[in-house]
């Protein structure tokens, strides 16, 4: 159990179609070129999470050419709450274009950050906290990820993009990054929600070296708040 203490864990996913929206463009989704850490933490995410844990990415291998495609979708400018009924579609109906990427497939590399109980925001009422330990949730993790289990289906950027995903335990006969180097600009890193009352964007600048992103940690100073 030792082994499972400090453990970097390695995710290779992939789908048809993935759209990791810029937040600068505010009618028309627009694509980063890459996934962003927050979309590669949130599929850890989806397979294992618990008020104990956070996930910290800290690389990410752009496995397939970066490839683009134009669709129109048609969406519904109207939410249903609890004093309407219903929404009529046809009212509320928007036409829009996404540049979206296309055939993606990355591997995503996080780490299991321990969060002491003082420090949780959310109680795990579920759980004894006398025997929590990193050790316990890695490995609870790994098997999971292993048998392909997770508690909300994976998704690249948005959620009609859902994501396959196989845990990696031996990449060296796995398919190799692509051979490209690109100063990525500017990219939403994470959102902050340290404070509640004032959640804001994080940014950073990646990159991509022979198609290998690092990610630094969310306190490094290469990540803007």
């Amino acid at each position: 159990m030792d082994t499972f203490y400090d453990k970097e864990f390695c995710l290779e996913v992939w789908g048809d179609f993935a759209c990791f929206t810029r937040p600068e463009m505010k009618v028309e989704r627009v694509s980063y070129d890459v996934i962003t850490p927050s979309a590669a933490r949130s599929i850890f995410e989806a397979i294992f999470w618990k008020p104990a844990i956070r996930w910290q990415v800290t690389k990410i291998e752009v496995l397939n050419p970066i490839k683009w495609t134009s669709v129109r979708r048609n969406e519904v400018a109207a939410l249903a709450d609890k004093n309407k009924k219903q929404v009529f579609i046809e009212d509320k109906r928007q036409q829009k274009a996404g540049i979206l990427l296309k055939d993606v497939r990355y591997r995503i590399y996080a780490k299991l950050i321990f969060i002491p109980v003082k420090d949780r925001k959310v109680q795990d009422t579920s759980s004894e906290h006398n025997d929590e330990n990193p050790a316990k949730y890695n490995a609870m993790f790994e098997r999971r990820a292993k048998n392909g289990q997770c508690f909300t289906q994976p998704y690249l950027g948005c959620r009609e993009f859902s994501a396959s995903f196989k845990l990696v335990e031996n990449n060296t006969d796995e398919l190799k990054p692509i051979n490209e180097d690109s100063d990525l600009g500017f990219m939403l890193y994470d959102m902050d929600f340290s404070d509640v009352n004032n959640t804001h964007a994080m940014f950073y600048r990646p990159i991509m070296k022979q198609g290998v992103i690092i990610v630094p940690p969310v306190e490094s100073k290469e990540v803007l708040k």
